[in-house]
């Protein structure tokens, strides 16, 4: 369940609202303001303190701009005792990115040489207004909005990280979808001279990396798309300078440092189920109730974690956003994983 946040930051944690009042920001702003209410929250009412352990990092001009006016705490855990925010050394030590190599603290080791300035997004396939679009250009017309969702990675390890970004719904929109279109590709940038695990022999991906969602599944108001975190532009090894964040679906579906969004008729074959299709099926959804072929998914380690506190839950259906469920109705979970 989300929780979206009506006020500044210095409300308490039980003065919120539930997200099936506010479907989304534009729902929520739109209310404020048929109250008269939205002009009297100006940028700095959205501040927020900086997050313990994490210290400004080098930003273009335009993230810096966005960041002065972002919407803080706009969507919540609904119980943050449960849900605590992941530490930023742990969020940003412990990552898959296949691109960088195959270990864990491979991307925050080898990543810090990835160019991600200056940046664009090639948006095409079946839309009205294609084109190639400047990252800032991209994001510019929307607010950028923090949103602290959990994060539930496939090998069942899971995290609690605050984005920053915009609706993925922003900009399939304003690429005007033709009618035929039933799906989004997501293609991740292929520069091998910068990412060493692109140049390895021994790996499995063929790259570029790619991703899919169903159109409807995109147009959700949880699909995000990230440019930040704890409140800093993102790290390179978290995917910069631009990723998919899908909190209800296993994280190998968050493609990172995007370089294409595609409409599409068809269902796009993602890298991991061209891989091994009995294991990583293309719609991902966290499910306790089916497993991996090697192993349970029916709990999860929430990092951060070590041998004398495994820090183990219980995985919830769609990683607890119950709000999707909607989207699978009448679906064989279990056949369509």
């Amino acid at each position: 369940m989300l929780i979206y946040r009506r006020r500044p930051h210095d409300v308490s944690e039980a003065d919120v609202t539930p997200e099936s009042i506010y479907r989304s920001r534009r729902a929520f702003m739109g209310t404020l303001s048929g109250l008269g209410l939205a002009a009297s929250f100006a940028p700095s009412a959205w501040a927020k303190p900086p997050y313990e352990g994490v210290g400004e990092a080098d930003a273009p001009k335009w993230f810096a701009a966005k960041k002065a006016d972002a919407r803080w705490d706009a969507v919540v855990p609904a119980d943050p005792s449960k849900d605590k925010t992941t530490p930023f050394e742990d969020a940003t030590h412990y990552n898959n990115f296949f691109e960088f190599g195959t270990d864990k603290d491979d991307p925050a080791a080898r990543a810090g040489q990835l160019t991600t300035a200056p940046w664009s997004v090639t948006v095409d396939g079946l839309v009205n207004a294609p084109g190639a679009i400047a990252l800032e250009d991209l994001i510019g017309p929307s607010q950028l909005e923090e949103r602290i969702y959990r994060l539930r990675c496939v090998e069942a390890w899971s995290m609690v990280i605050p984005w920053l970004g915009i609706p993925l719904a922003d900009v399939i929109k304003r690429a005007d979808p033709k009618s035929e279109a039933r799906y989004v590709r997501f293609e991740t940038l292929v520069r091998p001279e910068e990412m060493p695990g692109q140049r390895s022999r021994f790996g499995l991906i063929d790259w570029p990396y790619i991703e899919g969602l169903r159109l409807d599944e995109a147009m959700h108001p949880l699909a995000f798309l990230a440019v930040g975190n704890y409140g800093r532009v993102l790290p390179n090894q978290n995917g910069a300078p631009l990723r998919l964040v899908v909190p209800w679906k296993y994280g190998f579906k968050s493609i990172k440092s995007i370089v294409r969004i595609s409409l599409v008729k068809d269902a796009p074959m993602n890298s991991w189920q061209q891989i091994a299709p009995n294991e990583y099926g293309f719609y991902a959804n966290v499910n306790p109730d089916v497993d991996h072929p090697r192993w349970s998914q029916a709990t999860e380690r929430r990092l951060p974690n070590s041998l004398f506190s495994p820090n183990r839950i219980d995985t919830r259906l769609f990683n607890g956003y119950d709000e999707v469920a909607s989207l699978y109705a009448g679906m064989d979970l279990r056949k369509h994983f």
